[in-house]
């Protein structure tokens, strides 16, 4: 089965999409504000990505730019991406919806940064990210997981 990875537009149609996710939060209801206050239809640059199972959402991420003045994961220093909010609907789960996304973030060829959830670590690792070494204080409690591409290494201080 193919799956295409898609930028999703924003619109009501896909924000009422996303009351279907867990991790549903404060930055789609600032969107859903955005849209009420522009009344702007699908043409809104939204930092998501998703895959349709015909005409339903089932696996979504938010996929950021991070400008390489503020690498302080990579050697050299670089433009970088930030996974935020992958998720697969449970009943989609462990039918490579998730992989498809995070295949599609590393095909951009930038190293990428994640903050996985605890229960989904092995699902990362299974992707060929691996841990940081914890540095109090770039890291402040979070627990990144990164992906290196060809050429790419962790930065030392």
């Amino acid at each position: 089965m193919m799956m295409k990875v898609e930028k999703l537009k924003l619109n009501f149609k896909t924000l009422e999409e996303f009351k279907k996710f867990k991790e549903y939060g404060i930055q789609e209801l600032s969107m859903i504000e955005d849209l009420e206050a522009n009344m702007v239809e699908n043409d809104s640059d939204s930092p998501f990505y998703g895959i349709y199972f015909g005409d339903k959402l089932v696996a979504r991420m938010s996929l950021y730019q991070t400008d390489a003045k503020f690498d302080r994961y990579f050697y050299p220093p670089q433009n970088y991406l930030e996974i935020w909010k992958l998720e697969v609907l449970p009943e989609y789960q462990g039918k490579g919806y998730g992989k498809a996304l995070v295949e599609y973030a590393k095909s951009l060829s930038l190293p990428i940064k994640t903050n996985p959830r605890v229960q989904s670590r092995s699902f990362w690792e299974k992707m060929d990210f691996a841990n940081v070494e914890y540095d109090m204080e770039r890291d402040r409690g979070e627990n990144p997981l990164v992906w290196y591409p060809e050429g790419v290494e962790a930065q030392h201080n």
